[in-house]
């Protein structure tokens, strides 16, 4: 039988995480890159450029804690259930954006490079 404090402990490798958050920055300036090579809205807002780098790093990294924690996950799902966003999105290309560089972090965080 499993204690609950098994449960909370997680085994990573430091080198993995430092290759996968640079790797993770990587692909967030290169999602980043395309998003305003392509913009044609009326204005372009650097700070959410930023977000999209950040969106790939944060995603990495939090489903790599995730990633071999029943409870952690579970715990996570409630939390991001409250979460939604204050701030409409205006381009329907701003979410395809924003899907890719989520969907990057994830690819990142499960070792699908």
């Amino acid at each position: 039988m499993t204690s609950f404090s098994d449960l909370l402990t997680i085994t990573m490798n430091p080198v993995q995480v430092i290759l996968t958050l640079i790797v993770g920055l990587l692909m967030g300036l290169y999602v980043w890159f395309i998003y305003k090579k392509t913009f044609s809205g009326v204005m372009y807002s650097r700070t959410y450029g930023m977000t999209l780098v950040m969106m790939t790093i944060v995603t990495a990294l939090m489903l790599m804690l995730i990633n071999n924690s029943l409870t952690l996950s579970l715990g996570m799902v409630g939390a991001l259930s409250i979460v939604r966003f204050r701030t409409a999105i205006k381009e329907p290309m701003d979410i395809a954006f924003l899907f890719w560089a989520i969907g990057a972090g994830i690819v990142l965080a499960a070792g699908l490079i």
